[in-house]
């Protein structure tokens, strides 16, 4: 049945369509169990058929034209991707200008619990993926109660970064793409259900991440509630240096061959839980805390005669300390956080640490987009190695120029906070990708600049140990950081332990260890099992070593970072943001480590 006509017999369809949806509201189950802290929303039924949905007016509704290509019904079983539907679903998919940014929605056709979920890409994304990460007891979520929506951030694949010759696909990959498509999601929304989402969430992971604070940064009113998980956050940083560092000097400069081989990361790894794994009073494979863990790989450095498969040369060691600190000049300056590497995460770092010494280094591949495309404004230099990108301040400076608008590591989430949204951070202590150092840098950047007691009442980090990027990982790597948020916009329920649980290849749960917001940490209570969460307690440290370290590129975290930028023609023309030469007054010591 379609609801578009006018005049009198509109205005009766449109009120049986409410009349409609008020029964389904008290029939249908409500929207969420009140022990999730969840509000129990009445689920609210479609005023209009799916087909109808493609010959919507959208006019007006963002700065660019928006185009709907196909409106689908899927019925519940749909496989879509690595997805089953629980529900049967409107799947909605079209465009929105200026540039070319896809966006899919789907909405439920029954039992829709008046939510709007928007999730993250990660890497470069060009493609159209909806997954919401870590959400693995969300009922809105597992149940298809819940409109949700995914951009391909204004290209369509072009993994080697060539898109960005496109000044409106970097627009749209830095911040516009997102932001367009909640707008025109919630316009449809409003149209298929004739009445707005009572609460609106994002939820990314990586590069998603970004996304997320970018949201809460630039657009402070798109969403109630945001998950930025492992963000990318410091973009040209993070795709630079710290991705080309454990590369470059793991190269013997003499013969050009790899010094350290994936080979020995397991024996590394071993000798870092020999050293830390107790400091949480439990040995069990993972290092809780490895902000405490000191450990120094020289302690691994071959004796006369001792085999070379149980031990470190003194070049094999010295590029494990190099890998864990991170990138610094010739004169210790720091071109990233200090730690690069978390200690336990060794067995990650196969991502880098090549098999053999002939290579290659699996992390050159996230760098080389930056090096050929992204570091411009306007230009590009397809042609660049990875030897192009020199480990000093004056490249430094030269390198993370786009960061003002390609980065989202403005602290200041006043506006964000005034409107009530709320924001849970969250990164694995194994990370591989992108350090947790970052994400603990925007916390206190922002818990500085916002007083605790307003930091308190909106924002949460939790620091997950064994997990690599974006979950896997050694520990318990499974959990549901999503339903806390929403509990925390819709009741006010503020975010206490998230149980984080290892599951088998069957499907069986043979470990759960609970997680509290930092600083606090897990501590066993020394009587039961060590695999069950129950016999955990808080614990917070005292004193926070992090807050001391300083590095070449603090600015970038500092508030009225960003710039604005538009496509003028084939030009990128951006304004506003702070800038190195104003940063650049202030003395400095970049060469701090509390780690040696």
């Amino acid at each position: 049945m379609r609801f578009l006509q006018r005049g009198a017999a509109g205005r009766l369809l449109t009120a049986l369509a409410g009349a409609a949806a008020l029964l389904v509201m008290i029939a249908w189950p409500l929207g969420a169990s009140a022990a999730t802290g969840m509000a129990n929303l009445p689920a609210v039924m479609p005023a209009m058929d799916c087909s109808a949905v493609a010959s919507l007016d959208l006019s007006g509704v963002t700065d660019g034209t928006v185009t709907i290509t196909s409106a689908t019904l899927l019925p519940a079983g749909t496989s879509v991707g690595n997805t089953t539907l629980p529900t049967p679903v409107c799947d909605v998919k079209g465009s929105i200008g200026p540039g070319a940014s896809l966006f899919e929605l789907r909405l439920p056709t029954q039992g829709w619990t008046q939510r709007y979920l928007q999730t993250g890409c990660g890497g470069l994304c060009g493609n159209l993926s909806i997954s919401a990460p870590m959400a693995t007891t969300c009922v809105p979520v597992t149940n298809g109660q819940i409109a949700v929506a995914a951009t391909d951030m204004g290209h369509e694949g072009g993994y080697d970064g060539s898109w960005a010759l496109d000044p409106n696909a970097k627009i749209d990959f830095a911040y516009r793409a997102e932001h367009a498509t909640s707008q025109v999601a919630k316009a449809i929304i409003n149209k298929f259900y004739a009445r707005p989402a009572k609460y609106s969430y994002f939820d990314g992971c990586s590069d998603g991440g970004r996304e997320a604070l970018m949201e809460a940064q630039r657009y402070p009113e798109d969403f109630d509630g945001i998950v930025a998980g492992a963000p990318a956050n410091d973009l040209l940083v993070q795709n630079t240096f710290h991705h080309a560092w454990p590369a470059a000097v793991n190269v013997d400069p003499t013969t050009g061959k790899y010094i350290l081989l994936a080979s020995k990361l397991p024996l590394i790894h071993a000798a870092v839980l020999k050293a830390c794994d107790n400091i949480d009073g439990v040995a069990d494979g993972v290092i809780d805390d490895p902000q405490s863990c000191h450990f120094d790989p020289m302690t691994m450095l071959c004796a006369k005669g001792q085999a070379a498969s149980t031990c470190l040369s003194q070049a094999e060691a010295t590029v494990v300390r190099q890998i864990h600190d991170g990138a610094t000049d010739a004169n210790g300056a720091h071109l990233e956080q200090p730690i690069s590497r978390e200690w336990g995460s060794e067995l990650n770092w196969n991502l880098f640490v090549p098999d053999t010494d002939a290579g290659p280094s699996g992390t050159i591949g996230f760098v080389l987009p930056f090096l050929r495309y992204l570091d411009y404004f306007n230009g590009s230099n397809p042609a660049a190695t990875i030897t192009d990108l020199k480990f000093t301040i004056d490249s430094f400076v030269k390198t993370v120029q786009t960061s003002n608008y390609l980065a989202a590591t403005d602290p200041d989430l006043r506006q964000f906070a005034s409107h009530g949204g709320k924001l849970i951070l969250w990164h694995g202590l194994e990370d591989q990708h992108i350090s947790p150092q970052s994400t603990l840098e925007y916390y206190h950047e922002m818990r500085k600049l916002m007083g605790h007691e307003r930091f308190e009442q909106f924002a949460r980090l939790y620091l997950f140990p064994g997990v690599a990027h974006c979950g896997g990982g050694n520990g318990p790597n499974v959990f549901d950081i999503l339903t806390p948020v929403m509990a925390w916009t819709e009741s006010g329920t503020k975010p206490g332990k998230v149980v984080a649980s290892i599951v088998d290849t069957s499907g069986q749960t043979t470990r759960t260890r609970p997680v509290f917001p930092y600083p606090t940490v897990a501590r066993y209570t020394g009587s039961g099992s060590t695999d069950d969460a129950a016999n955990f307690v808080p614990y917070t440290p005292q004193g926070d070593s992090h807050v001391n370290w300083h590095w070449v590129g603090e600015w970038l975290y500092s508030p009225g970072y960003e710039a604005s930028c538009q496509a003028q023609g084939s030009q990128l023309v951006c304004k506003g943001g702070n800038n190195w030469s104003s940063y650049h007054k202030s003395q400095r010591r970049w060469d701090d480590n509390p780690d040696q």
